[in-house]
C-alpha cells in the first residue's frame, strides 16, 4: 500500500464541496502549507517579534516598517493569516491521516497470498528452481525459514492444474507504515502544542473578554483590571523584572500595541544576582538565587535559576532571560564647558532624571545607563600596515590558518573600567546622549578621559579626548576650559605672556604682541568670528573657534605663500597665551605653578587640540561618574505552557516516524511451490521492496539461498 497524495473525493454532495475536500484532504496542499509555516517561522525568527515601534522604524524606515507592520511581520505567531494557515495544515494532515489509516491498517493483516504465478514472473527480484519435496513439505519448511528469520508467514493451499500447490507468502519491515502515521501525527501535534502555547488564548481574552493592552506609565499598582491577566490563566509567555532585595509577581506580555500585565499566583524575590564575565568582557554566567512565595499557603522555596536550567513551581517556569540595571545610584560631577561656573555635584538613580535650570535655560538629565565593566581592545591593528616591502605571503597564509579562534590580529584585552550614560534632554524635548567613562585610559601613549557624544541611536558615539592632570586627574583641563572662557584672565594671560616674550623696554613690540595675541585667543575662544574663507571644508556659520577658525581666518588674510610661516607664528603666540592662561587658573586656585619641563609641553600640546575640540561639544557641560552604587536586577521569562508536553510528544513521535521510513524497509516475499509428475515441486520466488537499494539485492540472494537451495 502506497499513501496517495490525492484527497478524499465525495461521491455525493455539491460539486464545490467536494472540491474544497479533496484539496484539503490532499497531501500535496498539506506540504504547501508546511512550507508557508516554515517561511513564515523563518520570518519569526529573524525578526524580533513584539517590540516597540520605534525600533522597527530605525530598522527598516518610515515605509517598510508600516508595510511590515500591516503584513503581521512583528507579530507572526499570533496574525490572523498564521493562525488560519496553521488550523488549515492542521486541518488537511488530519485528514490525510484519516484518509489512509483505514487503508494501513488494512494492508497490516493482508499479506496478499492470492497473487497469481503468472505475477510473480514480472518482479525484479524473482528467481526459480526444483526442490526434492512435495510442495506442502517444501512450503512448511520454507515457512519455518522465513519465521526464524524474522518474517510473518501466511501459507495457502490452492489448485492448480498441475494438482495441488502452496503459496508461501511472507512480510517484513510494516513499521514503515507506522513512520508514516506517527511523522503526520507529529505534524498535528506540534501544531496544536504551539497553538496552546502560542498567544491564542490571550488574544481570545481581548477578544472575547474585555482585556487590552496597557499604554501608559506609571506604577504596576495603578493599572486598572482591564489590563491584567488572571493567575488562573491557563497559557502564558512574559518577563518579569526584579530588582535584589525585591519581590514582583506581575509579568510583563508585550503586545504590539502595548502590554499585558499577568498575574502570577506566587512572588519572587531576588536575593543574589551573580554574574561571572570573560576576558572579553562578556557574560560567562548570569545566575539568580530567588525566593519563591505562595499566594495561598504562604510557602517559601529557595530556587537557583541560571541560563538553560530554570525552576518551575505551580506548572510556572522562570527562566533567566537577562540582567539590568535595577536602579544603582550615582553621584556625578558636572564640569561647565565653557562657561567660568564652579563644578557641582548631582546625584541620582539609574532610570530616573533630575531638572537643570540656569536662569531661563532648563534641562532635564536623565540618568540612562551604568556599566561596570568595559571590556576594549588595545591591540595593534595587523591589517593596517601597508607597506608593500613588509608583505609576507607565507605568514599572511599561516595567520588565517590553525585554531577557530586565532585571529591575524593582535588583542590586548583590558577592563578600563565604568563608565555611565545620560541624557541631557531641553526644554523642547530634544535629547543627546553622552557616554563618559569613570577614569582615563592610555590611548596613543597618552593618558586621557573619553567623553562620548551623539544626536541619536543611529550614530556611532563621537569622542572628545581630555588629558590627564599630574594628578591623573581631568579638573587641570576643567580649569584651563573655564579659563578660556573668562575675558579678564583671558586679557591677563595676553599681558603676562607679552611681558615674558618681549625684552623690557620696547613698548612698541609689547602693545603689537599684545594685539596679535588676543587676536590669537580671541579667534581660538569663539569671542571673534572668523572671517568668511573659501574653499574650507567647515561652514563659517559653525565655525565656533579653536584651531578651525584660526585656520580660516589664516586662509582668509594671509597670501598662501606665507601661510605657512604666519601659521607658525601664530600657533607659537597662542600656545604661550594658553600656557600662561594655566598658570593663571592653578594660581586661582590655589595650586603651585606648572613646571617648563617635557611633561608639561606634553599635557599642553593635547590640551590645544582638547580644548579646540571642546568649543564644538555639543552641551553646555559634561558629568563626570564619580561615585556609584549599584543595584543589580534579573529579568526573568515566567512560562506556562500547556502544550509543552504534546510538543514533546510530537518530536518523540516525528523521530521515530522519519527513522521509521528512512531506515525500515517493507519487503514481501512470494514462493508458489508447483507438484511436478516427476515427482518434487517447482518453486517460482518473488521479492518486493519499496525501495531499490543494494540491500535488498543482498538480501534476495540470501534468500535464494536458505529457502531455494540455490547457490549465488
Amino acid at each position: 500500500m502506497t499513501a496517495s497524495t490525492q484527497g478524499v473525493r465525495l461521491h455525493s454532495g455539491s460539486r464545490l464541496l467536494g472540491n474544497l475536500v479533496e484539496l484539503l484532504s490532499s497531501m500535496r496542499f498539506a506540504i504547501s502549507l508546511l512550507t508557508v509555516i516554515c517561511i513564515a517561522s523563518v520570518i519569526g525568527t529573524v525578526v524580533k517579534q513584539h517590540e516597540p515601534l520605534n525600533n522597527y522604524v530605525n530598522q527598516f524606515g518610515p515605509f517598510w516598517s508600516e508595510v511590515f507592520g500591516r503584513a503581521g511581520i512583528y507579530s507572526v505567531y499570533s496574525v490572523w493569516w498564521f493562525l488560519l494557515i496553521l488550523a488549515f495544515l492542521v486541518t488537511s494532515t488530519s485528514l490525510c491521516i484519516a484518509r489512509n489509516t483505514p487503508k494501513i491498517f488494512a494492508d497490516f493483516k493482508a499479506f496478499k497470498e492470492g497473487i497469481r504465478e503468472q505475477s510473480l514472473k514480472s518482479f525484479p527480484h524473482r528467481a526459480q528452481a526444483l526442490l526434492p519435496d512435495q510442495p506442502e513439505v517444501a512450503a512448511h519448511r520454507i515457512g519455518q525459514d522465513l519465521l526464524e528469520a524474522g518474517w510473518r508467514v501466511k501459507l495457502q493451499s490452492r489448485d492448480s492444474r498441475e494438482g495441488q500447490g502452496w503459496m508461501v507468502a511472507a512480510k517484513n519491515g510494516a513499521a514503515n507504515k507506522v513512520g508514516y502515521l506517527a511523522a503526520h501525527s507529529a505534524i498535528v501535534l506540534v501544531c496544536l502544542g504551539g497553538l496552546l502555547d502560542g498567544d491564542l488564548i490571550v488574544r481570545a481574552q481581548t477578544w472575547f473578554n474585555g482585556k487590552t493592552p496597557y499604554t501608559g506609565g506609571g506604577m504596576v499598582a495603578d493599572v486598572p483590571a482591564q489590563h491584567r491577566l488572571s493567575p488562573s490563566n491557563p497559557t502564558f509567555r512574559g518577563n518579569l523584572f526584579v530588582t535584589e532585595g525585591t519581590t514582583s509577581s506581575t509579568a510583563l506580555l508585550n503586545q504590539s500595541d502595548g502590554v499585558l500585565l499577568q498575574e502570577l499566583p506566587f512572588s519572587v524575590e531576588l536575593k543574589k544576582f551573580v554574574v561571572e564575565y570573560y576576558d572579553t568582557g562578556m557574560p560567562r554566567l548570569f545566575a539568580s538565587n530567588i525566593v519563591i512565595h505562595d499566594h495561598e499557603t504562604g510557602e517559601k522555596k529557595e530556587a537557583r535559576v541560571e541560563v538553560n536550567h530554570p525552576a518551575s513551581y505551580r506548572g510556572v517556569n522562570i527562566y533567566q532571560s537577562s540582567f539590568d540595571d535595577g536602579g544603582s545610584k550615582v553621584k556625578l560631577q558636572a564640569y561647565p564647558m565653557g562657561a567660568s561656573v564652579a563644578p557641582f555635584e548631582v546625584a541620582g538613580v539609574i532610570g530616573g532624571s533630575t531638572g537643570l535650570s540656569n536662569g531661563d535655560s532648563r534641562m532635564t538629565l536623565e540618568y540612562t545607563g551604568l556599566r561596570v565593566i568595559n571590556v576594549e581592545n588595545f591591540g595593534k591593528d595587523g591589517g593596517s600596515d601597508t607597506d608593500v616591502r613588509k608583505v609576507d605571503l607565507r605568514a599572511s597564509i599561516e595567520s588565517q590558518l590553525g585554531s577557530g579562534h586565532k585571529t591575524s590580529s593582535e588583542k590586548k584585552l583590558r577592563n578600563v573600567g565604568p563608565s555611565i550614560t545620560y541624557k541631557l534632554r531641553d526644554a523642547a524635548g530634544q535629547a543627546m546622549e553622552f557616554h563618559n567613562y569613570m577614569v582615563p585610559m592610555e590611548l596613543d601613549g597618552a593618558r586621557v578621559y573619553l567623553m562620548g557624544a551623539r544626536e541619536s541611536l543611529a550614530e556611532p558615539m563621537r569622542y572628545l579626548r581630555v588629558p590627564v592632570d599630574e594628578k591623573d586627574g581631568i579638573d587641570g583641563f576643567m580649569r584651563l576650559r573655564s579659563a578660556l572662557a573668562d575675558p579678564a584672565m583671558r586679557e591677563q594671560a595676553v599681558r603676562r605672556y607679552a611681558k615674558v616674550a618681549v625684552e623690557p623696554g620696547r613698548p612698541e613690540l609689547t602693545e603689537a604682541l599684545v594685539a596679535s595675541a588676543q587676536r590669537a585667543i580671541g579667534l581660538f575662544s569663539g569671542v571673534d568670528k572668523a572671517p568668511p574663507s573659501k574653499g574650507s571644508s567647515t561652514p563659517d556659520a559653525q565655525l565656533k573657534g579653536g584651531l578651525p577658525a584660526v585656520s580660516a581666518f589664516l586662509e582668509a588674510n594671509v597670501p598662501a605663500a606665507d601661510r605657512e610661516r604666519a601659521s607658525e607664528v601664530l600657533v607659537r603666540i597662542l600656545n604661550g597665551v594658553l600656557f600662561e592662561l594655566a598658570q593663571l587658573s592653578r594660581e586661582k586656585a590655589g595650586l603651585a605653578p606648572l613646571p617648563r619641563d617635557d611633561a608639561t609641553e606634553q599635557f599642553m600640546s593635547r590640551a590645544v587640540l582638547s580644548l579646540s575640540d571642546s568649543l564644538y561639544y555639543p552641551a553646555p557641560m559634561t558629568f563626570q561618574l564619580k561615585e556609584f552604587e549599584q543595584v543589580q536586577a534579573s529579568v526573568f521569562q515566567v512560562t506556562r505552557a500547556p502544550g509543552q508536553t504534546v510538543v514533546y510528544i510530537g518530536c518523540v513521535l516525528l523521530i521515530l516516524g522519519v527513522f521509521a521510513m528512512l531506515y525500515v524497509r517493507e519487503r514481501r516475499v512470494w514462493v508458489w511451490l508447483a507438484p511436478r509428475a516427476e515427482g518434487g515441486c517447482e518453486a517460482s520466488m518473488a521479492l518486493s521492496s519499496n525501495r531499490k537499494t543494494l540491500d535488498a539485492d543482498k538480501e534476495f540472494e540470501q534468500l535464494k539461498t536458505t529457502l531455494l537451495k540455490v547457490n549465488p
